[in-house]
């Protein structure tokens, strides 16, 4: 067995969408200071690696607190839209490159798809020009009642407020984990685990998502 991390560390003054909170690392005390290291953290529930509950977009969506632990544990598919190289800048990610894949898209599966844009993390071209999921293609992929779709962009697509009201409208409920890394080492087949920290009454949290490969 062997566990590979799918997330990108949290450091102080790391980028992120331009109308979220600012990522603030500091220290508070130390060893010195009154016996112990101990940090002050504020950030967004969305920052770096994170999952989206559907309270993110819909006031009566569930809120991380109310889903289930289920959700963010399990077996799960990969699925490489760019085997062995990265996407373009931009790139639509249409219905015709997930067709090919339609059996992993199975009621209640996990899927991750990669894309490369990983490695544009920590500039702001990460969050400019990242491949974009078309609509028809989120109305695809919700229409096959997955659980849960991950991937190495910072959001689903620049149509971003119509992404996720097509992805987490209460008959569908996707749970959404954006900002991945490292999906280049995974298998097709693995086993996901992200579980969010456990915030009443709120709309998303960073992960420590990891694959478990067999």
């Amino acid at each position: 067995m062997k566990l590979i991390d799918l997330s990108h560390p949290l450091e102080h003054g790391q980028l992120n969408f331009p109308f979220d909170p600012k990522l603030s690392i500091v220290v508070h005390n130390t060893v010195e200071s009154i016996g112990y290291n101990i940090t002050a953290i504020s950030m967004s529930t969305h920052q770096g690696t994170h999952l989206d509950a559907p309270f993110h977009f819909y006031n009566d969506g569930k809120t991380l607190d109310q889903m289930r632990l289920e959700q963010f544990y399990g077996p799960a598919s990969l699925v490489d839209l760019a085997p062995g190289s990265h996407l373009e800048a931009k790139t639509p990610l249409t219905v015709e490159m997930f067709e090919p894949h339609a059996e992993k898209f199975q009621p209640g599966a996990k899927i991750i798809y990669r894309t490369g844009w990983d490695r544009a993390f920590g500039t702001p071209e990460f969050f400019s020009d990242f491949p974009t999921l078309t609509l028809e293609a989120a109305q695809w992929i919700a229409d096959r009642k997955i659980g849960m779709l991950g991937m190495d962009t910072p959001t689903p697509s620049t149509d971003w407020k119509e992404c996720h009201l097509i992805l987490l409208k209460d008959d569908v409920e996707i749970v959404i984990v954006e900002g991945l890394t490292q999906l280049n080492k995974l298998p097709e087949q693995f086993t996901f685990i992200g579980f969010p920290m456990n915030i009443k009454g709120r709309d998303g949290s960073p992960i420590r998502a990891v694959a478990v490969v067999e």
